[in-house]
């Protein structure tokens, strides 16, 4: 889950850094760590700010094999940069400042990935993207593969939306869960639901979505996506029941997937898997919650299928979030 962090003004900018604080330190991290990611969280606040007349950050934990890192994005919908690699350098500043922050948050940063978009058109606005590791280690190879924003409910303090991503060979399996409605029920759901879906992975997608179904009897119950990415053979197999949304982009096309109506746990109907190809460079698969409107396309962003797949995921719930519901997005995306 994702901590949403306002940053309205530059008032803002402080409260902001301490939230950070706080998790550098629920993750482990050293004082000399934390203090990077405290000036991370201070420059990325005070730009979104100054430049964009206000705007939020997203932070939240991640896990690797043996460690706990941190992950950091700014989101707004400001005039956005004309020149990103001009503004990148030190120096240059539209504020009468010195000119560093973005450099500085570059080089704190073991993984970094911006976009921004200028004009009048929807996907106005800047992200940032950046992870942090204890000892500035290698960032793991699996999660450049992946990424996600989960955010609850404006005034709840617990996501009834999970995800959950299992990689077996050359195939990459996610799930997004909704639990049925939002509070700490639909959480349990959702948790149970990833549960399932970690200690029971199979290669049918339609197993996978049976087994979770029998799971979550005992719970409110929640609509899943499952969708197996086999990037060796440059195929996707989609189940869903219930209102996840999901599709592929590659070389041009666009598929969007099919979802059975139900609820997974109560009333599933017939569970059915469709598979979808995938050829072409640039793949990018998105699943998200209906927390996230439908009126979306990775057209209007010029740029961003190639960005990291965290980045494209806070971009489009920046743009597609309906404010009153739980909302998640998962971003798969294969560079070649």
């Amino acid at each position: 889950m994702n901590r949403l962090l306002p940053v309205p003004d530059t008032s803002h900018a402080n409260s902001a850094r301490r939230e950070v604080e706080s998790v550098a330190r629920s993750c482990g991290f050293s004082e000399p760590d934390i203090g990077r990611a405290a000036l991370v969280a201070l420059e990325m606040a005070t730009n979104v700010a100054r430049h964009a007349g206000g705007g939020h950050l997203l932070v939240r934990e991640v896990a690797a094999a043996d460690c706990k890192g941190l992950e950091i994005t700014s989101i707004d919908s400001g005039p956005g940069m004309a020149d990103v690699g001009h503004s990148l350098a030190d120096g240059v500043s539209t504020y009468g400042s010195a000119g560093v922050g973005l450099g500085a948050i570059r080089r704190q940063a073991d993984e970094f990935d911006i976009h921004s978009q200028t004009g009048s058109a929807p996907g106005r606005g800047t992200a940032i993207f950046v992870r942090l590791w204890p000892g500035r280690r290698t960032p793991p190879e699996t999660l450049d593969l992946v990424g996600s924003v989960s955010v609850p409910k404006p005034d709840e303090l617990v996501c009834g939306d999970a995800v959950a991503v299992v990689r077996a060979g050359s195939v990459v399996s996610l799930l997004v869960v909704d639990g049925l409605g939002h509070g700490l029920a639909a959480q349990q759901a959702a948790t149970a639901a990833c549960d399932v879906f970690q200690k029971t992975l199979v290669a049918s997608t339609v197993t996978a979505a049976q087994r979770i179904h029998a799971g979550l009897r005992a719970t409110r119950g929640a609509a899943i996506g499952i969708a197996n990415v086999d990037l060796a053979a440059s195929s996707i197999t989609f189940c869903g029941i219930g209102n996840i949304a999901g599709l592929a982009a590659a070389g041009g096309q666009v598929r969007r997937f099919v979802s059975m109506n139900g609820i997974a746990g109560h009333t599933a109907g017939q569970v059915r898997e469709f598979v979808y190809p995938c050829d072409g460079p640039g793949l990018v698969v998105v699943l998200h919650s209906d927390g996230i409107g439908t009126n979306w396309s990775l057209d209007r962003y010029p740029g961003l299928q190639a960005r990291h797949p965290a980045l494209i995921a806070a971009i489009l719930y920046r743009d597609g979030t309906r404010g009153r519901d739980d909302a998640t997005v998962l971003v798969l995306r294969r560079a070649t």
